[in-house]
């Protein structure tokens, strides 16, 4: 859940290109950046060894001939032939998911966390109120926050910028399952983000979070108390 280390090296320019083996990074027609292709390929082949479980990252364009996410994923799920979670970016269709195979894996993470749109459970008591249409989309809110990718991926960004939150999103997100697969097989990852930088996602949340709230109560303030004041 957290990313800092690496941060650094994800957000550098470099003023030549190396060409690497990516085995880990499955694919990345994205960000097309070494240095995030190499904190990838550290974090995985470090969870390799230490678990037996791979972990992919896919990153695309767009995907061809009108296939879901679910296809796409199953079938580089079948091409891996191994224990393996597969996460799959779709920049056009705005689109993360993940896979995991066998499904027993799904236990050793939480993908409802890690995919949640809300990083905070105030995050989550704000979604519910202006997007929740049952009690059951309410629970669901509720139960699930702490996200590591949407809510980065939410943020506005210009030019260079947008290929550099998406990097930073799927770190994030990457270095996340990574470590609770690891965890849950007690293990520790030390090629994994570490804590240096929660200073700065925390930043990210409170910006993001906070403009929500700005818009919920210039909402309810237009609607109910400047009514009153014109009656």
């Amino acid at each position: 859940m957290r990313f800092s280390r690496g941060l650094a090296a994800l957000t550098l320019t470099l003023s030549f290109f190396t060409s690497l083996h990516a085995e880990f990074l499955y694919k990345d027609d994205v960000v097309k950046n070494p240095n995030f292709a190499q904190q990838i390929e550290s974090i995985g082949k470090e969870l390799k060894a230490k678990t037996g479980v791979s972990l992919y990252l896919v990153m695309v364009r767009d995907l061809e001939n009108n296939e879901s996410v679910s296809d796409f994923e199953k079938r580089i799920s079948a091409e891996t032939n191994d224990s393996s979670v597969v996460m799959t970016f779709v920049e056009l269709q705005h689109e993360v998911d993940i896979l995991a195979r066998p499904a027993s894996l799904y236990k050793d993470f939480n993908k409802g966390q890690i995919l949640s749109p809300n990083a905070t459970f105030i995050g989550a008591v704000v979604s519910s109120v202006m997007f929740a249409r049952s009690y059951d989309e309410v629970k669901e809110l509720l139960s699930n926050s702490g996200g590591t990718i949407l809510p980065i991926l939410a943020e506005r960004a210009k030019g260079d910028e947008i290929v550099k939150k998406y990097s930073v999103a799927m770190y994030n997100g990457y270095a996340d399952v990574a470590e609770q697969i690891a965890t849950s097989r007690g293990q520790t990852l030390s090629s994994s983000a570490g804590s240096g930088s929660q200073i700065f996602i925390d930043v990210i949340r409170f910006i993001f979070y906070g403009t929500i709230l700005y818009g919920l109560g210039t909402y309810v303030w237009r609607r109910f108390f400047k009514k009153r004041e014109n009656a």
